[in-house]
This record gives C-alpha cells, sequence and structure tokens, in this order.
C-alpha cells in the first residue's frame, strides 16, 4: 500500500517561518532607505507598492512602518520592554553555582521581603538563553576551562615538515599486567603538526619520568631502519607545563640542537591541538578496542562491561601499540590533506631534513655523570656495579666519562674523557637473575604489608567518630563509653602492681581479738621464740 503524502500545511512550515525571518529582517534596511527618498522628495507610491511586493506586505503596512520610523527618528522599531539579565543578576547566578532554580528562590525570597514582584522561572530562564552565550553560562557553572570550551579557535597555516612538533604524556585508560601487579601505562611522544606524523614514542608502567622523555625523543630524531622513514630535528616544539618536559637535560638536549622550545601555559589544550586530537584518536581506535579499558559501558553502578577479562601483559600492549602507531602512519588517510596518509604527506614533501647524527644524540640526550672513569680489568666500575663492553679489549686504563639514560642504567655510553669520541655501550656485567629479582621484589612488598598494616592500626586508633544530628548542636563523639567499661580498659591498661603493693580489696583491722581468738604469727616470729626458748 502507498504512503500517505505528508501533510502540505506541516510541511510548508519550516519555510514559512524561514520567510517570516528573512522579511522581518528587510523590513528595516528598506524602510530606512524609503525615508533617505522621502527627506530628498522623491518618494512616490509605486516606491512604497515595490517594497510591498517584494516584502510580501500590504501596502498600508509599509506606510503604517514608514510613518512610524518618521515620527521616531530611526527605522529601528521599539521593542518591548522584557526582564534582562544585568551584572547583579550575573554576580548573583555565580554564587549559586550557576543554579537558575536557586537564583530564582533567591529573587522570589528577596521580593517577598521587599513587598515587590520577583520574575517567574520561564521568564528567568528565558532571558538567561537570550542574554548570556553558552560559554558564559558553562563559565559561571564550571570556571573558566569549561567556558573556554565554547571558543572557537583558529587553525594554523599549512607548514612544511619538522617545522612544528607537539609532545604529551597521556596515561593508558586500560589495566595492564606488569609483573605480578596491575596498572594503567603512560605514553610520551611527539607528532609533526603539518602531516600528523607520529615521529616518536616511549612506553613506560608508571608516571613517566625523564629518560621516558629523552627516549622519545631519541626515537623520533633518529632516521635508520629502525625509527624511520621520519626524523630529523624540528624547528619548533611546543609542549606542556609539565615538571618532567621542563626537565633541565631535555632542555639542554633541545637547545643543543638549535630547537625552540614553547612551554604552553597550564589549562590550554587548544594551543596544541594536534597532540590532543592524536590522544581523542588513540582512545577512541585503539584503547577501546582492548581488554580491561576503563571506559568500557557500565553494567551498573560498581561493575563495567569486561572488568573480569584477562588482561594483557605489558610486553603485548607495547607490542599492539607500536603495530597500531605504524598502521596510523602509513594507513590512515586524512581528508583534510586530500585524503593522503601521514607517510604519504612526508614523502611528498620535499623540504631537506636536518638530521643529527647517533653519535650527537649519545651527547646531548643522556645524562652525564661528573666526575671520569677508568677502565680497569672489569670493565668500568659505575655506582657500585660494573659494565663490560667486547670493545673495552686492549683499553685498561683508558680515561672516559659517561653518560646514561636516566633510569634506565643496564647500559651506558662511554666517551673518551679528552677527545669526547664516542668509544662504546657498556653493559651491566653481573646481572642478577629473574628468579633472585623476584625475591628481592616478594621481601619488599612483605615489608611494604607490615608496614601497611601498622599504619592502618594506628589510623583506626586515631579515628573518632562524630554522632549524626539532625538540629544545630556541638559535635558529639560517638560510641559513649560507661564507667563500667573504662574501669575494665584501666585495669587491663595499668602497669602491674609491686609485690609489696596492698590488693585493692584489702581492709585492716579495726577492733581488738577476743580473749579466745588465736592470733597467727609469722615464721620469722616463731623462730625469735623457739630462740629463746633455747636459751
Amino acid at each position: 500500500m502507498d504512503e500517505e503524502p505528508p501533510d502540505s500545511a506541516s510541511a510548508a512550515h519550516p519555510q514559512a517561518a524561514t520567510r517570516r525571518l528573512e522579511r522581518q529582517m528587510l523590513t528595516t534596511p528598506a524602510i530606512r532607505h524609503l525615508m533617505t527618498l522621502d527627506a530628498r522628495g522623491e518618494l512616490t507610491t509605486a516606491h512604497v507598492r515595490l517594497v510591498a511586493q517584494t516584502l510580501d506586505l500590504h501596502i498600508r503596512t509599509v506606510w503604517k512602518r514608514l510613518a512610524d520610523a518618521k515620527a521616531n527618528g530611526t527605522a529601528e522599531r521599539p521593542g518591548r520592554t522584557r526582564f534582562e539579565i544585568t551584572e547583579d543578576l550575573r554576580v548573583q547566578l555565580a554564587y549559586h553555582r550557576g543554579n537558575i532554580k536557586s537564583l530564582y528562590e533567591a529573587l522570589r525570597a528577596e521580593a517577598e521581603e521587599d513587598g515587590g514582584t520577583a520574575p517567574s522561572l520561564a521568564t528567568l530562564y528565558r532571558a538567561i538563553r537570550r542574554d548570556l552565550s553558552p560559554g558564559d553560562l558553562a563559565g559561571l557553572r564550571q570556571g573558566m576551562p569549561a567556558s573556554r570550551g565554547h571558543d572557537p579557535h583558529l587553525r594554523r597555516a599549512p607548514a612544511c615538515r619538522n617545522e612544528e612538533w607537539e609532545g604529551d604524556h597521556k596515561q593508558v585508560p586500560v589495566w595492564v599486567l606488569a609483573g605480578d601487579r596491575l596498572l594503567k601505562p603512560w605514553v610520551t611522544w611527539f607528532i609533526v603538526c603539518s602531516t600528523a606524523m607520529t615521529m616518536g614514542w616511549a612506553l613506560t608502567p608508571h608516571y613517566p619520568h625523564r629518560g621516558s622523555i629523552l627516549a622519545a625523543l631519541r626515537s623520533a630524531l633518529l632516521c635508520d631502519d629502525t625509527h624511520g622513514p621520519a626524523g630529523g630535528l624540528p624547528q619548533r616544539l611546543r609542549i606542556d607545563r609539565g615538571r618532567d618536559f621542563l626537565a633541565r637535560a631535555v632542555q639542554e638536549a633541545l637547545g643543543a640542537f638549535a630547537v625552540d622550545v614553547y612551554v604552553l601555559p597550564p589549562y590550554t589544550p587548544h594551543l596544541k591541538g594536534s597532540i590532543e586530537n592524536l590522544n581523542h584518536a588513540v582512545t577512541s581506535m585503539f584503547f577501546s578496542t582492548l581488554p580491561r579499558y576503563t571506559g568500557a559501558q557500565r553494567l551498573d553502578s560498581r561493575h563495567r562491561s569486561g572488568e573480569n577479562d584477562p588482561p594483557l601483559t605489558f610486553e603485548a600492549f607495547v607490542e599492539l601499540f607500536g603495530q597500531w602507531v605504524r598502521r596510523r602512519n602509513v594507513e590512515h588517510r586524512l581528508a583534510a590533506h586530500g585524503d593522503l596518509t601521514p607517510l604519504q604527506l612526508w614523502n611528498e614533501d620535499d623540504t631537506p631534513l636536518r638530521e643529527a647524527t647517533p653519535e650527537d644524540l649519545h651527547a646531548f640526550l643522556l645524562e652525564a655523570d661528573r666526575s671520569p672513569r677508568k677502565i680497569h680489568g672489569h670493565g668500568i666500575r659505575w655506582r657500585g656495579r660494573d659494565y663490560i663492553g667486547p670493545w673495552m679489549t686492549g683499553r685498561t686504563g683508558t680515561e672516559v666519562r659517561i653518560r646514561y639514560q636516566p633510569h634506565h642504567e643496564d647500559t651506558i655510553e662511554v666517551f673518551d674523557l679528552y677527545t669526547h669520541r664516542h668509544l662504546g655501550t657498556a653493559h651491566l656485567s653481573d646481572r642478577a637473575d629473574p628468579e633472585q629479582i623476584d625475591a628481592v621484589y616478594q621481601a619488599r612488598k612483605e615489608r611494604a604489608q607490615r608496614l601497611r598494616q601498622d599504619l592502618r592500626a594506628a589510623e583506626r586508633k586515631r579515628r573518632r567518630r562524630f554522632k549524626a544530628v539532625t538540629a544545630p548542636v556541638p559535635a558529639q563523639v560517638a560510641g559513649v563509653m560507661t564507667r563500667k567499661a573504662a574501669t575494665e580498659e584501666l585495669r587491663t591498661l595499668r602497669a602491674p602492681a609491686h609485690p609489696d603493693e596492698l590488693p585493692e580489696n584489702y581492709m585492716p583491722r579495726r577492733l581488738a581479738p577476743g580473749a579466745g581468738w588465736v592470733i597467727p604469727t609469722t615464721p620469722r616470729e616463731t623462730t625469735s621464740e623457739e630462740d629463746s626458748d633455747e636459751s
């Protein structure tokens, strides 16, 4: 059966409303032009009739609007008197945390006290929608960061490759198994703004440190087979105001390569939109597909979908993350750049690269040990451990200087003390096996558990609970103790009595014994009487 045609009146209603709005917008300038013709003495009925036909108005309506405009001296129609949001009301709305109903109750209470009238709740809502922008209302409710979310932001002009980089930290919203612990790793990465190419990244099971930033920078700058094909030194780098990114080692490394570092003010993610877009993309396209994703759908108020799934190991997560980054660089097509991939954009840009040699990276992207070292028969002694490498053959007695990556001290880079030439990489010679490392971690875990139990027990003894009240009375401690309970606890806590101390129920003798009473004697007194009899 054929469907019935839609109602013509309802279908034409949006078009009629649009024409009505357009007619209202064009009426004012048309009346203004008729006033100009009338002032020159050139106004005719033909002019008024033409305007009426164009605006779909009656000719008498146009004559009336022209008469009102000449009487008022302006073509603008006087607006109706309506309730408006003043500066005082803005302050009151901010005082009530942006709650319109709470502001309405306060205005009504004030009007009842002063004997005036308060606007209705609907009038207040209409005035706020008309006089306050969504950004102002969000700012009055949640503050400046929420207000900035309603501001438009300009796009930066297209640039060549390696002209601008952006870097950031992000905590991965996925529980990953590292050893015997469940944790959420952190990713540190850099992206080139012009091509959306992910230049380098580094993952750490805990909050990123200076070493993870240097590792990510190193992978971003290198152009070898492992880290390439994209690489080279940027001209500018925008980073967050994180204390790790502001480490002295990173500043010295980038400054030595003549890279301008722009430290952005806090709470300004719109100033590094490329890396923020990458953070959102990796969450929606990759992290959300993994097991133990913390943003999964809720089953109830406490549980989420898939929270009991077996988690990924840290090694497996790193492998999958690296595959996603490579796939995004090679396969993801950008609609704003002619449907090309980041790698295609990179290869089509013929801007020459400013590359850094691995020796320079060893020199500037590693921390330097202040004291010189010497190669001896067991290698290089550093921080109570020996490091050795095959290139040390025949170099016993050579004075060297050590550079290392923070928190990754299983390998060190060795340089000649006088010529500063890179000699080679040295590895930790006597490294503990996995069983010994697990034993150390288990001992540390047990000690931490004992200490945690002691602290919790002390906190329970320190905690004081108060009674719930329904009237404005002073706070009362919950769990009132009776006199009997207090006496019992004091008896258990009291120090042990001295042997000569009399018992609590001792009662001294008050009256003299009778004639027939036998008074017991102590052994000492008996001994003294026997001695007197023998004498």
